[in-house]
């Protein structure tokens, strides 16, 4: 046990998203998966939005791995600055998933529910921290050279 918190997470960028329809055969859980991410992407748009899914979040209260751990679950989408180098806010839907904390109560669930939101932007921006910062700074600044180039048109409904 190295962290007071510990977060794990994958992540869709969702302007990576080419096609919206589900397959037939689907099942249940990767429907569902499909359907959450259509939403992120109604709701959010797909320009420095993420959608992460299989998020834990573990908060070691003591020193002994068996009393005090809070984890919970979630997924659900992040938003970067304009720039693409930093985690701005997150819309998760977080849920207490297990916990060794015989003296827990609500409230200070709740309180660790709004916590989660915080520990995984902190933990994103780790992630963009230690991924190649540099190749996203130049792909942004391509962009913005398209942009500038065909007078802000990129293509169809861009």
């Amino acid at each position: 046990m190295n962290h007071w918190v510990e977060v794990s997470f994958d992540c869709l960028p969702l302007r990576s998203i080419s096609r919206l329809d589900i397959p037939i055969d689907a099942s249940p859980g990767f429907r569902r998966r499909c359907e959450a991410i259509k939403s992120s992407m109604d709701r959010h748009g797909t320009h420095n939005s993420y959608y992460l899914y299989d998020v834990v979040c573990v908060f070691h209260l003591t020193n002994r791995a068996d009393l005090g751990m809070l984890e919970f679950r979630c997924s659900g989408t992040l938003l970067t600055n304009a720039d693409d180098t930093a985690a701005e806010t997150v819309d998760l839907q977080v849920e207490l998933h297990s916990e060794t904390c015989n003296w827990l109560t609500e409230p200070v669930v709740k309180w660790f529910e709004a916590t989660v939101h915080q520990a995984v932007l902190v933990e994103f921006n780790r992630y963009i921290e230690a991924g190649d910062l540099e190749k996203t700074k130049q792909r942004v600044q391509h962009v913005q050279e398209q942009l500038e180039e065909s007078g802000g048109f990129l293509g169809m409904y861009l």
